[in-house]
């Protein structure tokens, strides 16, 4: 037992304090766009372009949860939404995004209600690489699904929590010091049981693990350490949901 007091003790002190994600993308917000080398938002990207085309977007009502500086707009506005309106905890990624969209409709989240939304309006809710900084994950799903038009359609990327239960953690650098971002681990049967709760039907899981192909994004980074201790963990998922038809 004393070994594996030390063994824990030893993981837990080399664990970066972590940030509220408010205050941490705020500061992150100026250079979140110039991030050539990250390794979550390529995952990301990839996943999304492939659930984004499984679903109707066209000519429909789309919250995007955790928008941050739009990430994805470009290609949701390429689908010609009737109505894009984004979320986010972040004053800092918000103002990002609406300069670069100043037509845009935004909202900064608090407290987890979805502004301006009633029940029942919304065709498609998206939340990237966020449900993990989300401290409820079940009212934040409730409110998501209450939105949601039944026969709506919900899509749902993150870090994995395979991941973030080794220790893995959100980082960036700033001002020369590493910022870590509070995470909260869901397993991803905690999600689906969750979701079946509500009534919402699952339509595709994805994952993906740490490997080969990734290694050059830890080489860039002087991280093989990390890669080496991760490989072959699960990285980062993404859950396509869909509620019945028939309205509660």
């Amino acid at each position: 037992m004393p070994i594996l007091r030390k063994i824990k003790d030893s993981l837990r002190s080399a664990r970066q304090k972590e940030t509220e994600p408010a205050a941490a993308y705020d500061i992150w917000a100026l250079s979140y766009d110039h991030q050539p080398d990250n390794l979550m938002l390529a995952l990301d990207e990839g996943i999304c372009t492939d659930l984004f085309r499984r679903v109707a977007i066209s000519g429909r009502v789309v919250a995007d949860i955790g928008c941050g500086t739009g990430r994805h707009w470009k290609k949701l506005f390429a689908y010609r939404p009737a109505r894009l309106v984004g979320y986010d905890v972040s004053s800092g990624m918000l103002d990002i995004l609406r300069k670069k969209y100043p037509q845009a409709e935004t909202y900064l989240l608090q407290g987890g209600l979805l502004a301006d939304l009633p029940a029942g309006s919304a065709d498609l809710v998206i939340s990237t690489l966020t449900i993990a900084h989300i401290p409820d994950i079940v009212a934040a799903l409730k409110e998501w699904n209450r939105v949601l038009k039944p026969g709506g359609e919900m899509i749902i990327t993150d870090y994995h929590p395979a991941a973030l239960s080794k220790g893995g953690q959100r980082t960036f650098r700033e001002a020369g010091k590493t910022i870590a971002i509070r995470n909260h681990v869901y397993p991803i049967k905690k999600i689906r049981a969750i979701a079946g709760r509500l009534g919402l039907q699952e339509v595709t899981v994805i994952e993906k693990k740490i490997d080969e192909t990734m290694k050059p994004y830890y080489e860039k980074q002087q991280a093989l350490a990390t890669y080496q201790r991760f490989q072959g963990v699960p990285i980062i998922y993404g859950i396509h949901l869909k509620k019945s038809n028939v309205a509660d």
